[in-house]
């Protein structure tokens, strides 16, 4: 079979403009090639900054963010889009080549239907009349699996879950039945039990539509249930290109073994959990228009140990961070720390009590000033608990930045200037800064490639052993629950349906709701995927 898609030596630059020195151009993409052919999935995976994301959009003759195709040739169907010029790439785009963001929910206009916005490509490219692109859709609902796929598409983008969302996105691509499709990391940001379900979705739509896939992610245990062939990625350049058995069952290079066996960490539980340094008791809460989100939580941590909270979005894991910490008050119930019960609103609370427990976001982007340099940023609690100023503040962030294994170099940069996991990093000494006996964890390693989170998770528990922290780790993901916790609380709708020591929390027997999540966590396993939907259909057959 001819290949669809052929690069050649891609090579791509973009300009870099370091704080007091003159812009230079970089290379972020050098010398990558490789084959597609129709009906085949290609992944591509590897850390931020690899390339990924860059590659994928090369096959629309497009550069993101500034980044411009200076080497060559993307050929499509034996073209060279790169010399088409402007309407020729725009014939291309949405018609032959579509590609699907990673976030739906920013891709999607909020103030159009659903159905309006899935048709607009292939009405617009002429490939079809309205009538017959709605046709298309509904068809496409229905393979994608979107509840009432007849009346799907009078939705607008806030009325559907995340997952029908990234689903609709998928149908939106797919509509015009273009010969190549881009995903861009369509599930990273969903939970496992419903990212099962979008890749099962995926999967069952190119297949019925023979369509050619470019799947990018860094997750490989994902990228292997979908993918014929993968390319490993680094610094720009092809480190490993492969079939998916070969390279998940025999990696040739060290970087590639990295990936496959990340989340070797492994915490024992504590055996003695019953000092409890947190006690949650009898605990419900509801938001100001009296929607209920906590359920009667009773739950605590012992002092110097790991308690992870798991449950799908929606469930209130970090409603109840948020009733913790004094930002939602209880409706029931009471909350105590050592010993001492804690004052229901933030605002009333005694300094030391807000100094005692911290916060480690999710999005280290969004939680610091991108005016304040790393100086000021973990400097700021040091002024505030401790009163320290000048040369005593600054000597006490250089301690802090040697203890998460940064150094002295980062102290003046700004956050743009780091990495994601510099910035979880800084995140984590801010938290340190006011000596804490319990950090609330809320997902900070969610958005970290698997190695960066990796060495984010040993951090943690490097620091909880030398300065006897406990931790509330909030995910969604398991194996970081395994790799972490001494104790495990599962969240449902607002209600705790599992909490115990780790070992007997995911152990059998299981609640239903616990089965579902643990089943549906993906494993570095060809054919993992077809197995856990034949199960389900089973077990929907028996009853």
């Amino acid at each position: 079979m001819p290949d669809l898609l052929s690069v050649r030596n891609l090579k791509i630059e973009a300009t870099s403009y370091p704080p007091g020195e003159a812009p230079k151009r970089v290379t972020i993409v050098d010398g990558v090639s490789f084959d597609l052919q129709k009906g085949r999935v290609l992944g591509l995976i590897g850390e931020s900054g690899a390339g990924k994301s860059t590659i994928g959009l090369s096959a629309l003759a497009y550069g993101r963010g500034g980044a411009e195709i200076i080497g060559g040739e993307v050929l499509l169907d034996g073209d060279n889009i790169l010399g088409l010029g402007r309407s020729g790439i725009r014939q291309i785009r949405g018609a032959r080549v579509c590609y699907v963001a990673q976030s739906a929910a920013a891709a999607f206009n909020p103030a159009h239907r659903l159905g309006d916005q899935v048709v607009e490509a292939s009405v617009k490219h002429g490939l079809m009349s309205k009538q017959e692109a709605k046709k298309r859709a509904l068809y496409l609902f229905q393979v994608l699996g979107l509840p009432h796929p007849e009346s799907f598409g009078e939705r607008f983008p806030h009325q559907v879950s995340g997952g029908q969302l990234q689903r609709a996105m998928t149908a939106m691509a797919l509509c015009s039945n273009p010969e190549l499709i881009v995903f861009d990391e369509p599930t990273t940001a969903l939970d496992v039990t419903t990212q099962i379900d979008v890749l099962a979705a995926i999967k069952h739509a190119i297949e019925a539509t023979h369509t050619a896939a470019l799947y990018i992610t860094h997750d490989l245990a994902v990228v292997a249930q979908i993918s014929d062939d993968i390319m490993v990625l680094r610094h720009g350049k092809t480190v490993e290109y492969g079939s998916v058995r070969q390279i998940i069952e025999a990696p040739r290079e060290d970087y590639t073994r990295a990936l496959v066996n990340v989340r070797q960490t492994l915490r024992h539980e504590a055996v003695d959990q019953s000092d409890a340094l947190l006690k949650v008791e009898n605990v419900s809460a509801e938001y100001s228009n009296g929607f209920k989100v906590l359920n009667d939580v009773s739950l605590h941590v012992p002092k110097g140990q790991t308690l992870a909270i798991v449950g799908e979005s929606g469930s209130g894991k970090s409603t109840l961070a948020r009733v913790i910490t004094g930002l939602l008050a209880p409706t029931v119930g009471t909350i105590s720390f050592a010993g001492n019960p804690l004052t229901p609103d933030v605002r009333h609370r005694p300094r030391d009590d807000l100094r005692r427990i911290q916060l480690i976001y999710q999005m280290a982007d969004t939680a610091m000033n991108p005016r304040q340099t790393v100086r000021d940023i973990i400097g700021r609690p040091l002024t505030f608990y401790y009163g320290l100023r000048g040369a005593a503040k600054t000597d006490r962030v250089k301690e802090l930045l040697d203890q998460i294994e940064m150094g002295n170099g980062f102290l003046n940069r700004y956050p743009a200037e780091l990495s994601g996991g510099q910035k979880q990093r800084v995140a984590i000494a801010r938290a340190l800064a006011a000596k804490p006996e319990l950090i609330l964890c809320d997902e900070p390693t969610s958005a970290l490639d698997p190695l960066v989170a990796e060495g984010i998770l040993k951090l943690l528990l490097r620091l909880q052993e030398e300065e006897e922290l406990s931790y509330i780790f909030i995910t969604h993901d398991i194996a970081i629950v395994r790799a972490i916790a001494d104790s495990v609380a599962v969240m449902h709708r607002g209600s705790l349906v599992r909490f115990g020591p780790k070992s007997k929390a995911l152990s059998p027997p299981f609640d239903d709701y616990t089965d579902l999540l643990l089943k549906s966590v993906p494993e570095m396993e060809i054919g993992w995927l077809e197995k856990v939907l034949t199960t389900r259909r089973m077990e929907s057959a028996g009853n």
